[in-house]
């Protein structure tokens, strides 16, 4: 079986208080099928409130979707009890966004690095130094030994990140969510940081799901992307596709936002999205673009929700357009 990772029809609902005693439901993931294969990069990329690290969590069973199934490795772990979780946490682990508030201040970089290990139950005193040592030289943290008796206060934030991608390492999964882990580091350190991801993925054959809402980053670490709006997949290609050949008017408009380097086109035309998206508690009829879209199509886009269909041969796409 050529893929690790199945998500089908999956959807993650959220109950909040409206006024009183109402409540409404957040439909932060609503009906998603993706795949992750073996030693892949599969990007999701939308704007904040997309719903693309609810995904990242359902994928990793942190939370259970209110439906759909989640198959890892061939085996349904929607339902799964503690036991088979603990089994299944093992070979999947997460790299989260803030390195400041996802390491533990009061853990030395040894203990934190040790925690894993202890639970899985790896190996004596002796072999978790030196699997402590070997993640920590991985991630360019040298000399492991002056290292590891640090605090996560003595570190930039760039470091801080390497610990945690060292933390998801150290068990050598084999499913890997990266949910925004260059955001909150200094510009001159993301692209070390994803070029460390890439080269440890062709070390050990990892696959990842990298969440993000940079498509530039997401060209670069990728092989596919999905690009996701208000808790759908709107459109799906493998990387150089979708970046050159982009088939719906949302993608189009991430692409076009991305600075470019050459003066001669800072002032060309954008396509714009006008307007906020519309809130996850109150999706719109139709299309959940069309109050944004400068494609609009009225008495189609605004009554019919179109489906995720193939425009292109392993190209997907949900747009009018094409139906």
């Amino acid at each position: 079986m050529n893929h690790l990772l199945m998500l089908e029809g999956v959807k993650m609902y959220f109950q909040v208080r409206s006024r009183f005693f109402g409540s409404l439901a957040v439909k932060a993931v609503d009906g998603v099928s993706l795949e992750v294969k073996r030693a892949e990069t599969l990007a999701v990329v939308g704007e904040s409130g997309s719903g693309k690290s609810t995904l990242g969590r359902v994928s990793l069973r942190l939370i259970r979707p209110s439906a759909g199934r989640v198959i890892f490795d061939g085996e349904d772990i929607t339902a799964a009890n503690d036991a088979e979780l603990k089994r299944f946490r093992k070979r999947a682990q997460g790299i989260f966004q803030d390195p400041f508030s996802s390491i533990d201040p009061f853990m030395n970089i040894y203990q934190i690095l040790e925690e894993p290990l202890f639970i899985h139950g790896l190996g004596n005193s002796r072999e978790r130094r030196r699997l402590i040592y070997e993640a920590l030289e991985e991630v360019k943290l040298t000399p492991p030994q002056e290292f590891a008796p640090k605090y996560p206060d003595r570190l930039s934030g760039g470091q801080r990140q390497r610990v945690g991608i060292a933390r998801a390492l150290i068990l050598r999964p084999d499913y890997v969510v990266a949910d925004e882990p260059v955001s909150m580091i200094d510009a001159s350190s993301r692209a070390e940081i994803l070029y460390l991801l890439r080269e440890l993925q062709d070390r050990h054959g990892m696959s990842f799901l990298y969440i993000t809402h940079d498509i530039a980053t997401a060209r670069h670490f990728s092989h596919r992307i999905a690009v996701m709006y208000l808790g759908r997949i709107v459109e799906t290609a493998p990387t150089k596709e979708l970046i050159e050949k982009p088939r719906h008017p949302y993608t189009m408009a991430l692409i076009e936002a991305v600075p470019s380097p050459d003066p001669a086109n800072r002032f060309r035309e954008r396509r714009v999205i006008p307007g906020e998206p519309a809130s996850p508690t109150r999706v719109p009829p139709g299309c959940r673009l069309h109050p944004r879209c400068p494609l609009f199509i009225r008495g189609k886009c605004d009554v019919i929700e179109p489906p995720l269909i193939e425009v292109m041969e392993s190209h997907y796409a949900a747009c009018h357009l094409y139906c």
